[in-house]
């Protein structure tokens, strides 16, 4: 008789199914589970920059470079010192589109079709702005200043490459392509899916599922890319 009751409540206090205990379907959770993995590694970069600048910063033999005075180009306007301005302007572009996702996703609560595509395609520009602006920001970096350096052994060198680094310490520039490199991926990724996504919009895919639980879990992705963002901009370029 002890041993039925055991074996009864073992069993009511098991989850065998059904219902989720965290009140999410089973694709929201993967998702999660994903970006919290991915919260991780990116993690691990900006500790590791951390480290690395500290150590550099420490010794006070090579000067760690000043953020300002590296990132101070504009578009078509050579020549004027402008601190950060046109980073602020990408960190701007991701953010705005942080927003139009979050109407697309509400739109879609509201099985409203034609706003989760406008709100949809207003996210992709953005994240294609993000990534223009990025590879711009790239090829500044990679050609630097007009004069070059001359290094100690007496090779010329202009701008930055993993080998070598007119803006300093070498680290400087591998973390430089390193960081921003992998969440510009982050960012194309994000991208090529939202694509899919929107066509399935349009091809009415989930209308006919009867929910936009989709756009909802990729609007998760989307900003945790553009939060990554904030604390690469606050630890890479601020401080």
């Amino acid at each position: 008789m002890s041993n039925a009751a055991t074996l009864t409540t073992e069993k009511k206090g098991t989850w065998g199914g059904g219902r989720s205990p965290f009140s999410v379907s089973y694709g929201k959770l993967m998702m999660w589970i994903f970006l919290l993995s991915d919260a991780f590694t990116f993690s691990s970069l900006l500790v590791a920059y951390g480290f690395i600048r500290h150590s550099y910063e420490s010794n006070k033999v090579t000067p760690w470079p000043s953020p300002d005075h590296v990132f101070n180009h504009f578009p078509f306007l050579h020549g004027v010192h402008l601190p950060l301005m046109f980073v602020s302007l990408m960190t701007f572009i991701l953010i705005f589109s942080s927003v139009t996702m979050v109407l697309a996703v509400e739109a879609g609560h509201r099985m409203a079709k034609r706003e989760v595509g406008m709100y949809m395609f207003l996210t992709i520009l953005g994240g294609i702005g993000f990534l223009s602006c990025q590879a711009w920001e790239w090829t500044q970096f990679i050609t630097g200043t007009h004069d070059g350096h001359i290094f100690a052994d007496g090779s010329f060198f202009k701008g930055a490459n993993l080998m070598k680094n007119e803006y300093g310490p070498t680290p400087f520039g591998d973390l430089f392509f390193i960081v921003t490199g992998f969440h510009g991926f982050h960012v194309f990724s994000g991208v090529v899916i939202n694509v899919i996504i929107y066509l399935n919009v349009l091809a009415g895919t989930y209308d006919k599922r009867g929910h936009y639980e989709m756009v909802e879990k990729v609007g998760l992705y989307w900003h945790f890319v553009d939060l990554v963002w904030v604390f690469v901009f606050t630890f890479y370029y601020l401080i």
